[in-house]
């Protein structure tokens, strides 16, 4: 049996007047290779998956090719058993791999027959991709286990109204989940990152279409990694309490505030999908009944849910005090997600102003960036940053902008500045 373990970690002390406590709630996986044993066929039957290809007009020659043979490359990833299915998409979506539902059973025939049927695949029309999703949501019906997609697009959804988007996405909401790449740089993240929130996968470019390949099966590979599905955040909170915020900041930011759903009294539960053996960190902030000096509350309690059974609980407490040199110690671990939270802000904040012109308030957002993920020694962030600004001075924030700022770089920035690894130093 996979175990799980839930740790807390905060400052309980909070000063007089104040009743907002912050804590990362890390919660780790192991022996989740074992769920399955080593009968694949029974792994098998516990797995759907999906791959949606874009197939509109936009992904004529090159991006086409190499969408196919990168779906070729997810295809030979799946051991026998798998349950899968392919879509192509533009202003509609249709199966084109079984030619009937439900879905295939992978084996080496199957994976060959549906290589050859992407072989077929044509560029033409827009993009809908709502109506893809509905599409996938349909094929994964009520399969048991885990359901999986991969979503391929280089465009932007302008072949339905926000609104008919917007409804399909929260129709399959819960259905499965879904890992969302953009080629090329003509592609809206907004789009891509709201689909990922939503369906609890990730999301990321892919400049050159000859990296595809390497991408999808890698995407593959770790989705089939993950063998234990339906794990659940339960969080309980006081009376007069309430969750303002829980956010997975490890391994990517994914805002779960929105998902909650009410379970038993006082408690909500968060889905957070698939699990291998991993560990993920979350920030979560609860609102408190103001409270005096010397008072104790139990914050919250966290329990790990796998289906309905309980693997774990961490709690989280609140003692108020007059003693500043108590309740100014900052954890090491909230701080260092505060941080990552107020690096990726910044540098939305940032791109945000760009697009819009206003050339100084970017240079200041991006100015905040450099300054953040300098103290916090993030090489990664001010690599990206430095396509963006010159970096003049990195501990005080003093950048200077860009004459031209490429959009493939923007982009790569953008996608790239919620993904976190824990100690980077």
């Amino acid at each position: 049996m996979a175990e799980f373990t839930i740790e807390a970690f905060q400052n309980e002390y909070l000063p007089e007047g104040h009743n907002v406590m912050d804590a990362v709630i890390t919660v780790t996986a192991a022996g989740t290779s074992t769920v399955a044993g080593l009968d694949s066929a029974r792994a098998g039957a516990e797995r759907s998956e999906v791959i949606i290809i874009d197939t509109s007009g936009s992904m004529y020659g090159t991006k086409l090719r190499e969408a196919q043979a990168a779906t070729a490359a997810a295809i030979d990833c799946l051991p026998d058993g798998v349950h899968f299915a392919l879509i192509a998409g533009n202003h509609e979506a249709r199966v084109v791999f079984p030619l009937s539902p439900p879905a295939a059973v992978a084996s080496f025939f199957t994976r060959e027959e549906a290589k050859r049927a992407v072989k077929k695949l044509k560029a033409a029309g827009g993009t809908a991709m709502g109506g893809w999703l509905h599409l996938a949501a349909y094929l994964f019906g009520d399969s048991p286990g885990i359901r999986h997609a991969i979503l391929l697009t280089d465009g932007k959804n302008e072949s339905e109204a926000k609104e008919v988007f917007e409804e399909a996405l929260s129709s399959v909401e819960g259905a499965f989940q879904c890992d969302c790449r953009g080629v090329g740089a003509d592609w809206s993240v907004d789009d891509l990152r709201t689909v990922a929130t939503t369906l609890l996968g990730t999301y990321d470019i892919v400049a050159d279409p000859a990296d595809l390949s390497a991408d999808f099966a890698d995407m593959m590979n770790e989705a089939l990694s993950k063998q234990v599905a339906e794990v659940t955040l339960r969080v309980w909170t006081p009376q007069g309490a309430e969750v303002t915020l829980l956010k997975q900041m490890e391994p990517v930011m994914l805002d779960l505030s929105g998902a909650r759903t009410a379970s038993v009294l006082l408690s909500g539960d968060y889905a957070t999908g698939s699990w291998g053996d991993e560990s993920r960190d979350y920030h979560l902030s609860v609102r408190l009944p103001m409270g005096s000096v010397n008072d104790e509350m139990l914050a919250a309690r966290v329990t790990v849910l796998v289906g309905d059974e309980p693997r774990g609980q961490a709690l989280v407490r609140a003692v108020w005090t007059d003693d500043a040199a108590m309740s100014t110690r900052i954890n090491k671990r909230v701080a260092e997600v505060k941080g990552e939270g107020q690096l990726a802000d910044a540098i939305q904040a940032g791109i945000d102003a760009l697009r819009s012109g206003d050339v100084a308030a970017s240079t200041d957002q991006f100015g905040a960036a450099v300054q953040l993920a300098t103290e916090q020694e993030n090489d990664e962030a001010l690599d990206r940053l430095s396509g963006l600004v010159d970096i003049e001075d990195g501990p005080t924030g003093r950048v200077r902008p860009k004459a031209k700022v490429a959009d493939v770089d923007m982009m790569i920035l953008e996608t790239r500045s919620t993904r976190t690894t824990r100690n980077k130093k």
